[in-house]
Parts: C-alpha cells; structure tokens; sequence
C-alpha cells in the first residue's frame, strides 16, 4: 500500500522503517521537507504525501494535529484511512491536552468522511514494530467506527510484527480516549522501570 506519514520524527521514521520492510511504499510528510535531507526516508510536504497515500499516518504532536490536518484540507483526506497515534501531552509531560476527550474523537469530528482509527499510542515506537523483542506477547489496540477501515488497519499491524491474537479492538472511536489515557500510567511505569522498552498484556481467565 502507498502510506503517508504525517510527521518526521522517531515513531514517524520508525513506522517508515518497518511499513517499508514489509514491502509498502513510504513517504514522509513535513511543513519544511527542505530541512529534513538528513533522513533515508523519502520526504515531501503535506498535500503532496496525502494525495500520495492510501493510508495516512497521524504521527504528529497530539497539541498540533488538528490544525496540521486542517492545513492540509477536507477534500484532500476524504475517504482516506487515518491511522492516529497521536497523544496530546503538556510539556512537561504531566497533563493530557484532551482531559475529557481524546485526539482520535476530535480528528474524527473535525473531519467526519475520513474515517479514523486510533492505535499504537501505548507503547513506544522501539516497541511498535518489534513486538517480538519483547519478554512475551502484548497487546495493541484498536479503536474507531470504521470496520472496514479497522480491518485495513489490522493488516498493517501484522504486516509490523503484531499478530491477530495480539490486536484487541475495544470499539468506536470513543475509545480512543481510553488509550490515550494511559500515557500518564505509561510515564509513571517507565520512570519506575528506568526504561521506555515495554508494554502491557491482557491476561483473561482460560476458557472452560
């Protein structure tokens, strides 16, 4: 699939990476893609990687999505899939930007043709395509009104290292904010474990 990445940071390039290993065609979306030579990635601005892409990738800071995506337009992303991992957090790391809310609804109803699924926003990008470097299995969620597009998302999970027995979808896009919610928990376990390189399991009861 073509895959636009809105972002070019460390989960932007990481996602890159292992999206384009698996055979997917990459392109990274920046406001200034002239400053961004550095990376082994290609790189072009905004329009140009959302008229690129099947998919689109939110991986832009979680305070500034919405109004990166209303630059780029309605129009351009209708009927486009968006992936969003974004958090929105304050600088200091200890307040969520949406309280009361989560990044994936408001994405969704800032642009209600496109449809939206939250994921991979409970982890760290080293974690989100290396699930199997990890000390056992882990869970990844899923969350968004869109079934089709939650099944495409599945794939591309898949095609990272996630296999279906992993992927767990808690529902509609209001659920979302239960995974963002869990940022602050994720900063307070990584600041016990003096590491970032981990993730949580669901553990049911066995079936009888």
């Amino acid at each position: 699939m073509r895959i636009g990445l809105l972002g070019t940071g460390n989960v932007a390039r990481a996602l890159a990476h292992g999206w384009s290993a698996a055979g997917h065609d990459v392109l990274l979306g920046s406001r200034h893609p002239e400053e961004r030579t550095d990376l082994d990635l290609p790189v072009a601005c905004l329009p140009e990687t959302a008229a690129h892409a099947e998919v689109l990738v939110n991986a832009t800071p979680g305070t500034v999505s919405v109004e990166l995506l209303h630059s780029i337009g309605a129009p351009a992303l209708a009927g486009t899939l968006l992936i969003d991992v974004g958090v929105g957090l304050s600088d200091d790391f200890t307040e969520l930007s949406h309280p009361n809310s989560s990044l994936g609804e408001q994405i969704q109803e800032a642009f209600p043709l496109t449809p939206v699924v939250k994921t991979l926003c409970t982890m760290d990008s080293t974690v989100m395509t290396a699930p199997d470097g990890l000390d056992g299995p882990s869970t990844v969620f899923l969350s968004g009104d869109d079934a089709e597009a939650k099944r495409t998302t599945g794939r591309l999970l898949t095609d990272l290292g996630w296999p279906s027995t992993s992927q767990l979808d808690i529902g509609g896009i209001t659920t979302a904010r239960g995974q963002e919610h869990f940022a602050l928990l994720f900063i307070g376990i990584a600041g016990g474990l003096g590491a970032h390189t981990f993730n949580i399991n669901v553990v049911t009861r066995p079936t009888s």
